[in-house]
Protein backbone atom coordinates (compact mmCIF):
# COMPACT_ATOMS: atom_id res chain seq x y z
CA UNK A 1 0.00 0.00 0.00
CA UNK A 2 0.73 3.64 -0.62
CA UNK A 3 0.79 5.83 2.21
CA UNK A 4 0.96 9.75 1.80
CA UNK A 5 1.26 12.31 4.87
CA UNK A 6 1.65 15.67 5.02
CA UNK A 7 1.87 15.48 9.19
CA UNK A 8 4.56 18.01 10.67
CA UNK A 9 5.22 15.05 14.02
CA UNK A 10 8.69 16.10 14.10
CA UNK A 11 11.63 14.21 13.73
CA UNK A 12 11.36 11.35 16.36
CA UNK A 13 7.49 11.03 14.67
CA UNK A 14 8.29 10.74 11.14
CA UNK A 15 11.92 8.07 11.80
CA UNK A 16 8.81 6.46 14.24
CA UNK A 17 6.01 6.07 11.28
CA UNK A 18 9.06 5.17 8.81
CA UNK A 19 10.18 1.97 10.76
CA UNK A 20 5.87 1.69 11.83
CA UNK A 21 4.97 1.10 7.97
CA UNK A 22 7.08 -1.75 7.52
CA UNK A 23 7.26 -2.56 3.81
CA UNK A 24 4.29 0.07 2.82
CA UNK A 25 5.44 2.46 0.30
CA UNK A 26 5.41 5.93 2.73
CA UNK A 27 5.38 9.49 0.62
CA UNK A 28 6.24 12.88 2.48
CA UNK A 29 4.95 15.72 1.32
CA UNK A 30 7.42 18.44 1.24
CA UNK A 31 4.95 20.72 2.69
CA UNK A 32 4.00 20.11 6.22
CA UNK A 33 1.10 21.07 8.52
CA UNK A 34 0.03 21.07 11.71
CA UNK A 35 -3.30 19.93 13.25
CA UNK A 36 -5.08 23.29 12.79
CA UNK A 37 -4.44 23.90 9.12
CA UNK A 38 -4.02 22.06 5.92
CA UNK A 39 -1.74 22.89 2.94
CA UNK A 40 -3.80 22.59 0.07
CA UNK A 41 -3.67 20.30 -3.39
CA UNK A 42 -0.89 17.87 -3.16
CA UNK A 43 0.42 15.78 -6.48
CA UNK A 44 1.55 12.96 -4.00
CA UNK A 45 -1.92 12.26 -2.74
CA UNK A 46 -2.99 10.74 -5.97
CA UNK A 47 -0.55 7.74 -5.63
CA UNK A 48 -1.90 7.18 -2.15
CA UNK A 49 -4.35 4.65 -0.99
CA UNK A 50 -4.07 5.66 2.90
CA UNK A 51 -3.40 9.95 3.57
CA UNK A 52 -2.19 10.52 7.17
CA UNK A 53 -2.19 14.34 8.47
CA UNK A 54 -5.00 16.85 6.84
CA UNK A 55 -4.65 16.52 3.53
CA UNK A 56 -7.15 19.41 0.85
CA UNK A 57 -10.60 17.98 1.63
CA UNK A 58 -11.82 18.63 -2.63
CA UNK A 59 -8.94 16.90 -3.66
CA UNK A 60 -9.61 13.62 -1.17
CA UNK A 61 -13.29 13.80 -2.55
CA UNK A 62 -12.07 13.51 -6.00
CA UNK A 63 -9.42 10.64 -5.80
CA UNK A 64 -11.30 7.41 -6.28
CA UNK A 65 -7.79 5.56 -4.69
CA UNK A 66 -8.19 6.97 -1.57
CA UNK A 67 -9.64 4.41 0.87
CA UNK A 68 -8.65 5.51 4.17
CA UNK A 69 -8.04 9.18 5.83
CA UNK A 70 -6.27 9.41 9.05
CA UNK A 71 -6.65 12.76 10.80
CA UNK A 72 -3.93 14.08 12.66
CA UNK A 73 -6.57 16.30 14.76
CA UNK A 74 -9.95 15.16 16.54
CA UNK A 75 -11.60 18.20 15.16
CA UNK A 76 -12.57 17.78 11.34
CA UNK A 77 -14.38 20.66 10.45
CA UNK A 78 -12.96 21.19 7.19
CA UNK A 79 -14.37 17.64 6.14
CA UNK A 80 -17.61 18.33 7.68
CA UNK A 81 -20.21 18.93 4.79
CA UNK A 82 -22.83 16.59 3.12
CA UNK A 83 -20.49 16.74 -0.13
CA UNK A 84 -17.52 15.04 1.82
CA UNK A 85 -19.03 12.43 3.20
CA UNK A 86 -20.99 11.18 0.35
CA UNK A 87 -17.96 11.39 -1.78
CA UNK A 88 -16.31 9.04 1.01
CA UNK A 89 -19.13 6.95 1.84
CA UNK A 90 -20.15 6.77 -2.29
CA UNK A 91 -16.51 4.52 -3.15
CA UNK A 92 -16.64 3.01 0.91
CA UNK A 93 -13.75 5.19 1.90
CA UNK A 94 -13.53 5.94 5.76
CA UNK A 95 -12.00 8.79 7.48
CA UNK A 96 -10.65 8.60 11.64
CA UNK A 97 -9.66 11.52 13.79
CA UNK A 98 -7.14 10.94 16.82
CA UNK A 99 -10.00 12.46 19.44
CA UNK A 100 -7.92 9.36 21.41
CA UNK A 101 -4.72 11.00 21.18
CA UNK A 102 -6.08 13.83 23.05
CA UNK A 103 -9.67 13.20 25.19
CA UNK A 104 -7.09 12.71 28.46
CA UNK A 105 -5.22 15.61 28.34
CA UNK A 106 -8.15 17.54 27.25
CA UNK A 107 -10.06 16.04 30.57
CA UNK A 108 -7.56 17.05 33.12
CA UNK A 109 -7.05 20.48 31.83
CA UNK A 110 -10.84 20.81 32.47
CA UNK A 111 -10.58 19.09 35.35
CA UNK A 112 -8.07 21.59 36.86
CA UNK A 113 -9.23 24.54 35.95
CA UNK A 114 -12.78 23.32 37.20
CA UNK A 115 -10.66 22.65 40.39
CA UNK A 116 -8.76 26.15 40.25
CA UNK A 117 -11.81 28.41 39.82
CA UNK A 118 -13.55 26.08 42.65
CA UNK A 119 -11.02 26.90 45.23
CA UNK A 120 -9.77 30.10 44.19
CA UNK A 121 -5.88 29.67 42.96
CA UNK A 122 -6.28 32.22 40.18
CA UNK A 123 -7.17 34.83 42.89
CA UNK A 124 -4.30 33.82 45.23
CA UNK A 125 -1.75 33.54 42.47
CA UNK A 126 -3.13 37.06 41.11
CA UNK A 127 -2.13 38.37 44.82
CA UNK A 128 1.60 36.65 44.55
CA UNK A 129 2.19 38.32 41.73
CA UNK A 130 0.78 41.43 42.24
CA UNK A 131 0.18 43.27 45.97
CA UNK A 132 0.83 39.94 48.09
CA UNK A 133 -2.16 40.74 50.17
CA UNK A 134 -2.84 38.46 52.63
CA UNK A 135 -6.81 37.76 51.71
CA UNK A 136 -7.17 34.64 54.38
CA UNK A 137 -11.01 35.61 54.92
CA UNK A 138 -11.99 36.47 51.87
CA UNK A 139 -10.37 33.63 50.15
CA UNK A 140 -11.41 31.04 52.59
CA UNK A 141 -15.33 32.26 52.29
CA UNK A 142 -15.25 32.57 48.49
CA UNK A 143 -13.77 28.98 48.27
CA UNK A 144 -16.43 26.34 46.95
CA UNK A 145 -16.65 22.40 46.82
CA UNK A 146 -17.49 20.71 43.19
CA UNK A 147 -19.13 18.17 45.49
CA UNK A 148 -22.66 18.22 44.54
CA UNK A 149 -22.91 20.50 41.95
CA UNK A 150 -24.16 20.31 38.10
CA UNK A 151 -21.98 20.30 35.18
CA UNK A 152 -23.41 20.40 31.73
CA UNK A 153 -20.63 19.37 28.66
CA UNK A 154 -21.63 20.31 24.93
CA UNK A 155 -20.43 17.85 22.39
CA UNK A 156 -20.56 14.67 24.06
CA UNK A 157 -17.70 12.49 22.56
CA UNK A 158 -14.16 10.84 23.71
CA UNK A 159 -13.28 14.72 25.71
CA UNK A 160 -17.10 14.44 27.82
CA UNK A 161 -16.43 11.14 28.50
CA UNK A 162 -13.38 11.18 30.21
CA UNK A 163 -13.71 14.12 31.71
CA UNK A 164 -17.04 12.39 32.94
CA UNK A 165 -15.02 9.70 34.69
CA UNK A 166 -12.73 12.35 36.24
CA UNK A 167 -15.63 14.09 38.01
CA UNK A 168 -17.40 11.06 39.08
CA UNK A 169 -15.60 10.86 42.86
CA UNK A 170 -16.68 14.92 43.24
CA UNK A 171 -20.31 12.94 43.15
CA UNK A 172 -21.09 15.91 40.46
CA UNK A 173 -24.59 15.51 38.74
CA UNK A 174 -23.12 15.80 34.84
CA UNK A 175 -25.68 15.86 32.22
CA UNK A 176 -24.19 15.22 28.56
CA UNK A 177 -25.64 17.40 25.57
CA UNK A 178 -25.51 16.31 21.76
CA UNK A 179 -26.51 16.49 18.30
CA UNK A 180 -27.60 12.61 18.17
CA UNK A 181 -28.14 10.70 21.89
CA UNK A 182 -27.05 7.08 21.27
CA UNK A 183 -28.02 6.09 24.22
CA UNK A 184 -24.96 4.50 25.52
CA UNK A 185 -23.34 7.10 27.26
CA UNK A 186 -22.40 6.77 30.85
CA UNK A 187 -24.24 9.91 32.17
CA UNK A 188 -27.76 11.18 31.66
CA UNK A 189 -27.39 12.78 27.84
CA UNK A 190 -30.10 15.53 26.40
CA UNK A 191 -30.40 16.31 22.52
CA UNK A 192 -29.14 19.83 21.95
CA UNK A 193 -32.68 21.43 21.58
CA UNK A 194 -33.14 21.06 25.00
CA UNK A 195 -29.56 22.84 26.13
CA UNK A 196 -31.98 26.23 27.22
CA UNK A 197 -34.01 23.94 29.79
CA UNK A 198 -30.36 22.71 31.65
CA UNK A 199 -28.36 25.93 31.32
CA UNK A 200 -30.36 27.51 34.62
CA UNK A 201 -29.55 24.54 36.41
CA UNK A 202 -25.51 24.16 35.62
CA UNK A 203 -22.81 25.76 37.86
CA UNK A 204 -20.34 24.78 35.09
CA UNK A 205 -21.45 24.83 31.69
CA UNK A 206 -18.57 22.91 29.19
CA UNK A 207 -18.15 23.75 25.85
CA UNK A 208 -16.46 20.87 23.67
CA UNK A 209 -18.58 21.68 20.31
CA UNK A 210 -16.71 20.95 17.00
CA UNK A 211 -17.18 23.96 14.38
CA UNK A 212 -19.67 24.02 12.16
CA UNK A 213 -23.06 25.86 10.89
CA UNK A 214 -25.15 24.12 13.57
CA UNK A 215 -23.03 25.52 16.38
CA UNK A 216 -21.97 29.13 14.93
CA UNK A 217 -22.00 31.25 17.84
CA UNK A 218 -24.50 28.33 19.88
CA UNK A 219 -23.42 30.32 23.34
CA UNK A 220 -25.06 33.39 22.08
CA UNK A 221 -26.22 36.25 24.30
CA UNK A 222 -29.15 34.49 24.93
CA UNK A 223 -28.02 31.51 26.27
CA UNK A 224 -25.71 33.26 28.60
CA UNK A 225 -28.55 35.49 30.14
CA UNK A 226 -30.03 31.98 31.04
CA UNK A 227 -26.85 30.60 33.05
CA UNK A 228 -26.94 30.30 37.19
CA UNK A 229 -25.84 33.68 38.31
CA UNK A 230 -22.28 33.11 39.58
CA UNK A 231 -21.59 29.98 37.57
CA UNK A 232 -18.34 28.86 35.28
CA UNK A 233 -17.95 28.89 31.33
CA UNK A 234 -15.30 26.48 29.84
CA UNK A 235 -14.75 26.32 25.89
CA UNK A 236 -11.92 23.85 24.73
CA UNK A 237 -14.18 23.67 21.55
CA UNK A 238 -13.63 25.94 18.78
CA UNK A 239 -13.51 29.60 19.57
CA UNK A 240 -16.34 29.97 16.61
CA UNK A 241 -19.01 28.40 18.98
CA UNK A 242 -19.29 31.11 21.31
CA UNK A 243 -20.37 35.20 20.38
CA UNK A 244 -17.65 36.65 22.24
CA UNK A 245 -18.40 40.03 22.91
CA UNK A 246 -21.53 38.75 24.52
CA UNK A 247 -19.13 36.28 27.03
CA UNK A 248 -17.61 39.64 27.84
CA UNK A 249 -21.36 41.30 28.79
CA UNK A 250 -21.85 38.58 30.93
CA UNK A 251 -18.09 38.59 32.72
CA UNK A 252 -19.19 41.97 32.92
CA UNK A 253 -22.28 41.90 34.11
CA UNK A 254 -21.49 38.95 36.84
CA UNK A 255 -23.89 36.83 35.13
CA UNK A 256 -20.83 34.29 34.75
CA UNK A 257 -18.87 33.80 37.34
CA UNK A 258 -15.72 33.43 34.99
CA UNK A 259 -14.70 31.60 31.86
CA UNK A 260 -11.37 29.75 30.69
CA UNK A 261 -11.14 29.81 27.09
CA UNK A 262 -8.76 27.39 25.44
CA UNK A 263 -9.80 28.36 22.17
CA UNK A 264 -11.03 32.04 20.61
CA UNK A 265 -11.98 33.86 17.46
CA UNK A 266 -9.77 34.45 15.96
CA UNK A 267 -6.49 32.68 16.52
CA UNK A 268 -4.06 33.83 18.03
CA UNK A 269 -5.84 36.01 19.64
CA UNK A 270 -4.58 39.38 18.99
CA UNK A 271 -2.91 41.03 21.95
CA UNK A 272 -5.49 44.10 22.17
CA UNK A 273 -8.19 41.82 22.21
CA UNK A 274 -10.96 42.70 25.51
CA UNK A 275 -10.86 39.06 26.54
CA UNK A 276 -7.22 39.13 27.65
CA UNK A 277 -8.19 41.72 30.16
CA UNK A 278 -11.82 40.95 30.94
CA UNK A 279 -12.24 40.65 34.57
CA UNK A 280 -12.36 36.90 35.74
CA UNK A 281 -11.72 35.45 31.88
CA UNK A 282 -8.68 33.21 32.19
CA UNK A 283 -7.15 31.91 28.40
CA UNK A 284 -4.49 29.28 27.77
CA UNK A 285 -3.68 29.86 23.60
CA UNK A 286 -5.16 26.03 22.35
CA UNK A 287 -2.92 23.78 24.65
CA UNK A 288 -5.58 21.66 26.28
CA UNK A 289 -4.69 18.87 24.32
CA UNK A 290 -1.20 19.13 24.28
CA UNK A 291 1.13 16.95 26.25
CA UNK A 292 5.27 15.60 26.25
CA UNK A 293 5.33 12.85 23.19
CA UNK A 294 2.10 14.38 21.42
CA UNK A 295 3.16 14.03 18.31
CA UNK A 296 4.85 10.44 19.06
CA UNK A 297 1.32 9.43 20.20
CA UNK A 298 -0.51 10.57 17.02
CA UNK A 299 1.81 8.47 15.29
CA UNK A 300 1.20 5.41 17.09
CA UNK A 301 -1.98 5.63 16.74
CA UNK A 302 -2.25 5.89 13.16
CA UNK A 303 0.28 2.63 13.56
CA UNK A 304 -2.15 0.91 15.46
CA UNK A 305 -5.01 2.10 13.11
CA UNK A 306 -2.79 0.36 10.31
CA UNK A 307 -2.72 -2.78 11.90
CA UNK A 308 -6.10 -2.65 12.32
CA UNK A 309 -6.80 -1.81 8.26
CA UNK A 310 -4.22 -4.34 7.41
CA UNK A 311 -6.25 -6.75 9.03
CA UNK A 312 -9.95 -5.55 7.94
CA UNK A 313 -10.60 -4.76 11.38
CA UNK A 314 -12.96 -1.82 12.74
CA UNK A 315 -11.06 1.33 12.84
CA UNK A 316 -10.40 3.21 16.11
CA UNK A 317 -11.96 6.91 15.92
CA UNK A 318 -14.19 6.88 12.89
CA UNK A 319 -15.92 9.75 12.08
CA UNK A 320 -17.09 9.63 8.73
Amino acid sequence: MTIWCNADVGAEGIEALRRGVGEHRLLLASEQTNNLSSTGRNPLLAEAEIAFGQPDPQQAMELPGLRWIHLTSAGYTRYDSDGFREAIRARGAVMTNSSSVFDEACAQQLMAFMLALARQLPESLADQLGRRGWRYEQLRAEARLLTGQTAVILGFGAIARRLSELLSPFRMEVIGVRRTVRGDEPVATRPINELDELLPKADHVINILPANLSTERLMNRERFAQMKPGSNFYNIGRGTTVDQDALIAALESGQIGAAYLDVTDPEPLPSDHPLWTTHNCYITPHVAGGHRGEMLHIVQHFLENLRLYESGSQLRGRVI
